[in-house]
């Protein structure tokens, strides 16, 4: 994409921004780029600002989904990984080409204070249900929330396999464009989408923790009428799209429903990553 076409869309230039509070279910490979028959050892992790808080071992009664996409071959994971499993899956992968790991959590319903709910709408920049909030007399919320993952891999070689393709997750993010294909400085579209359709004015964090280092650098996005976010390839690491989206609730028993997705990959200007659990400092048990 040229610069000058980039500018035109000045709403979805970079910001620097103070990321929420809010904490984050994250999958991360050890290896983000491996050799076709290696082991695909993949962690779930919670991180605030994409800072580790804590390790999860596998609990099969959270989770609605788990898969693995290689072209037109899905591979159910539910099938393979087990009860408190941690890494949550450790197998050889004998396709190769980008792969997507795919993983959807079961609904939660849950009570949350006032004051709590209304900073998360406002640092989410839902200002409207916010102020709303804000006047009435409730003393909490009821809120129903659903978690959406994703992660790319590329196995020995950095063919699409149809990674640029919506899974049909009630939300999204889905990268139009291929990382590992990419060089310093490529400008990198991904769309933003909610019930099957690009959804506009949806604010996406954008990570990146650099490579031998504990740097974390957060921007702010905003999508456009096309659902279409754009970012640059600027430092070798970890990448992580972030995105939430809330809304008062059609079904009875909460007052907001809200879906969360997140959505790794990694970035270097070889075809090698360190293995990124013991190098991001997220432990050290490899």
């Amino acid at each position: 994409m040229k610069q000058t076409y980039f500018l035109l869309f000045c709403l979805f230039s970079l910001i620097v921004t103070k990321a929420s509070a809010q904490e984050d279910y994250v999958l991360l490979p050890e290896n983000f780029v491996i050799h076709k028959g290696d082991k695909l050892n993949l962690h779930l992790i919670r991180v605030n600002q994409f800072t580790m808080t804590d390790e999860l071992k596998y609990e099969a009664s959270k989770i609605e989904k788990f898969d693995i996409q290689s072209g037109k071959r899905t591979t159910n994971l539910l099938t393979v990984a087990k009860d408190s499993a941690s890494p949550i899956i450790s197998m050889p992968l004998e396709s190769d080409g980008l792969q997507t790991i795919h993983m959807v959590r079961k609904s939660i319903t849950d009570d949350i204070e006032a004051d709590d709910f209304i900073k998360l709408l406002e640092d989410e920049g839902y200002t409207q249900y916010a102020e709303k909030a804000k006047n009435g007399s409730k003393d909490s919320f009821r809120e129903k929330y659903t978690w959406y993952l994703k992660s790319l891999i590329e196995v020995e070689k950095n063919s699409p396999n149809g990674f640029e393709k919506p899974l049909n997750d009630e939300f999204e993010i889905v990268l139009k464009d291929n990382p590992y294909k990419g060089n310093y400085g490529d400008d990198v579209i991904a769309q933003v989408r909610l019930r099957g359709k690009p959804a506009a004015n949806v604010v996406v964090l954008f990570y990146i923790r650099t490579l031998k280092g504990t740097d974390v650098f957060v921007q702010k996005l905003s999508s456009d009428k096309e659902g279409q976010i754009y970012f640059k390839l600027s430092r070798e690491g970890i990448y992580l799209l972030r995105a939430l989206y809330t809304e008062p609730s059609k079904e009875k028993g909460a007052d907001f429903e809200t879906w969360m997705t997140t959505y790794t990959f990694g970035f270097t200007s070889s075809n090698e990553m360190p293995n990124t659990y013991k190098e991001f400092g997220f432990g050290n048990k490899h």
